[in-house]
């Protein structure tokens, strides 16, 4: 059984900095040989939005343009928990931010997809006020 917990969410001012962690429990390295782990966020009445993602293989990385130059993901050296790095937060970066893993080779393109990913974290709350 694959379990994805976030933290590191909270309310800041905006201009502030937030890192969100998030780290996989179970069974993901018999899922997969390598995997794509994204962040996405939702905010009140709005669909949910793919912030950034990175392979484990390669380490390669993918950006929502929303937050490029303000955001980066990143891995740990043993590739079980990514984070997420958050600088220069606005107000309309508020939003519950969710951890997500599938396969690698879908990690291109469609990274945004909400639907291609199978393993989902139970959301952290970020608030910029």
């Amino acid at each position: 059984h694959v379990q994805l917990v976030e933290s590191g969410g909270g309310s800041v001012k905006a201009g502030e900095s937030l890192k969100l962690s998030c780290v996989a429990f179970g069974g993901i390295y018999s899922s997969y040989r390598s995997y794509c782990m994204a962040w996405f966020r939702q905010a009140p009445g709005k669909e949910r939005e793919g912030v950034a993602a990175i392979r484990t293989s390669g380490s390669s990385t993918y950006y929502a343009d929303s937050v490029k130059g303000r955001f980066t993901v990143t891995l740990d050296t043993a590739g079980n928990a990514v984070y997420l790095e958050m600088n220069r937060l606005r107000p309309e970066d508020t939003g519950v931010y969710y951890c997500a893993a599938t396969r690698d080779t879908l990690c291109g393109g469609t990274w945004p997809n909400p639907g291609q990913y199978t393993y989902w974290g139970q959301g952290t709350q970020v608030t910029v006020s």
